[in-house]
């Protein structure tokens, strides 16, 4: 009796990631802010601007959507995974149809791959400076970025063998 008391209880506690997940959402709205707020400043310099002043601009922006859009993964396959399902198969729910295949290799792969993502956006960023950095600098980031590569190389390959191995996912 105690035994299943205490399994409800540790069951029950998964919903205290509720708020930190809503935390997460009005995060989102610092971002959309911030988008359109580097939106005006590019197109009130879109005349004056030099065609590499305004290719920043815009990597600037594809690098908040993609900051965006690893949140808006984490938040749906975090709440999917650790609290309760999200039932798709609604007509007009507007769900993204990748979340009717999530598992956590899969969730971990998108993360993974975004994280690649927004590092290759920052390191073209400073290719397209590169008189404004240093030599370790440079350097700097083209290890980090390197390492979020092999690591997202890594996790597929994982998952790709705990999936093909008999009593994988």
């Amino acid at each position: 009796m105690l035994g299943s008391k205490i399994k409800k209880i540790i069951m029950e506690i998964r919903w205290l990631l509720l708020p930190l997940y809503l935390g997460l959402g009005l995060s989102m709205v610092a971002f959309v802010v911030k988008f359109f707020q580097e939106l005006m400043i590019i197109l009130s310099k879109m005349i004056t601007a030099n065609e590499s002043d305004l290719l920043l601009s815009v990597l600037s922006l594809i690098d908040i959507v993609l900051v965006a859009n690893l949140l808006v993964m984490v938040i749906i396959s975090g709440y999917e995974t650790f609290i309760s399902p999200i039932k798709t198969s609604e007509k007009g729910t507007g769900s993204p149809g990748w979340l009717s295949k999530l598992d956590p290799g899969t969730v971990k792969i998108k993360l993974a791959s975004s994280v690649v993502g927004i590092s290759l956006v920052k390191l073209l960023s400073v290719y397209m400076k590169l008189e404004d950095y240093s030599q370790e600098k440079i350097m700097w980031s083209v290890i980090i970025h390197v390492t979020f590569l092999f690591s997202a190389i890594f996790l597929a390959m994982v998952d790709k063998l705990s999936v093909s191995k008999p009593g994988g996912r």
